[in-house]
């Protein structure tokens, strides 16, 4: 093997059988009675050689880092630095996005890793389960009484919200038949633009037929569709607010800020229903899938969890709205990684947004942002 990686001139000098011919030169200098150069001289011309070693690498199966800085690449003009800077803490170490809301207005106050939170589509797995709630409720399949028998447990709603029961909402997506389903979330507009002229922006995607696993795995998991945190914060925005779904829009200059003005898409008929999809989201956070945010009965906080894996991405998501003081405010987070992410994780996330923006008396009558906090001077909020 060492022979093989030899080049030819040293398997000559090694061998016994070759004898290596006299130069002209070392004939002269011979009779000329000088000394022929060292051996050690003749080494520092030959190539030495070194054998290479063997670098290990750890296999990974997932495609994302859990760890990593989210602040990267994002632009602070605009940002509301007090929204930002509690949402940049919160987040902490994790790989992922941060995007925080008005929902009575659609602005967009903060967006943490910019370019995940507009263009990063990922499957939205359970929290698909609160258009797919909402759809059935609508139609009439069930209320917020209704007890269905699924894997062998009898579940209402507010329970198979809480607990993010899979059985539960395949069933539902099975009664709805894809072409229902799909209705709503388009009527929630998943697979179209949620902001308003916002660069970058991407629509994600939702499918024109159902997946080979079925409306099932679609209406549980949210197989075969593709959500971006804006998309998700466009949805909670609706459900915060009765049923308007605004246009986000994210102000970046002072003349934006300045003639900013509410702009509606569309108007969801959806009141009467949401007093029945509302006691699942508190107790998800409550006592559920979303309790690692930290249930305050003072500052109550309604979510949906999502834990499920795109390819080679482990995800972690919670869409979420509060309904503290005068301030209500949408906070999602998606992580994306391998080991330690998962919805519960991403409910800790915002329980600690909302944690530190009420500290910050945030959501006092004196702590509500305007227009001149909305412009970033410095980089205060980039860690």
């Amino acid at each position: 093997m060492l022979a093989a990686m030899l080049p030819p001139a040293a398997l000559q000098a090694g061998s016994n059988k070759s004898v290596k011919p006299k130069s002209a030169a070392s004939q002269a200098s011979k009779k000329a009675g000088t000394a022929a150069p060292s051996s050690s001289a003749r080494k520092t011309t030959a190539p030495r050689v070194v054998a290479k070693q063997r670098v290990r690498t750890r296999y990974s199966p997932w495609s994302e880092p859990t760890y990593a800085d989210s602040t990267i690449g994002d632009r602070l003009d605009g940002e509301d630095l007090t929204v930002r800077k509690a949402a940049v803490d919160a987040l902490g170490r994790y790989n992922g996005s941060v995007v925080v809301a008005d929902p009575n207005t659609g602005r967009v106050l903060s967006m943490v890793n910019q370019k995940v939170a507009l263009s990063g589509a990922f499957q939205p797995c359970s929290t698909i389960k609160l258009s797919v709630a909402m759809a059935a409720l609508v139609e009439g399949i069930i209320d917020r009484n209704t007890i269905l028998r699924v894997a062998g447990k009898r579940l209402s709603l507010t329970d198979a919200i809480a607990h993010s029961n899979n059985a539960f909402f395949a069933s539902l997506g099975e009664k709805l038949g894809f072409a229902r389903f799909s209705f709503y979330a388009r009527l929630f507009g998943l697979g179209e633009r949620a902001g308003l002229n916002i660069d970058g922006e991407q629509p994600g995607v939702f499918p024109s037929t159902p997946t080979n696993s079925g409306v099932g795995m679609m209406t549980s998991f949210g197989e075969g569709i593709a959500l971006t945190p804006l998309q998700l914060a466009s949805l909670l925005s609706a459900l915060a607010n009765g049923g308007t779904l605004y246009y986000l829009q994210y102000p970046r200059t002072d003349e934006e800020l300045r003639d900013f003005a509410p702009k509606v898409r569309r108007r969801l008929d959806i009141s009467h229903w949401l007093s029945d999809i509302r006691p699942g989201m508190m107790a998800a956070v409550e006592y559920g899938t979303a309790r690692r945010a930290n249930y305050d009965p003072n500052e109550p906080v309604f979510g949906k969890t999502g834990t499920c894996t795109d390819n080679r991405t482990h995800l972690g998501w919670f869409g979420s709205y509060n309904d503290v003081g005068r301030q209500k405010l949408v906070v999602v987070v998606l992580l994306t990684g391998g080991k330690g992410v998962g919805g519960s994780v991403a409910a800790q996330v915002a329980g600690n947004t909302y944690k530190n923006l009420s500290q910050a008396e945030f959501f006092s009558a004196s702590g509500q942002y305007s227009p001149a906090t909305l412009v970033a001077t410095s980089s205060c909020c980039g860690q």
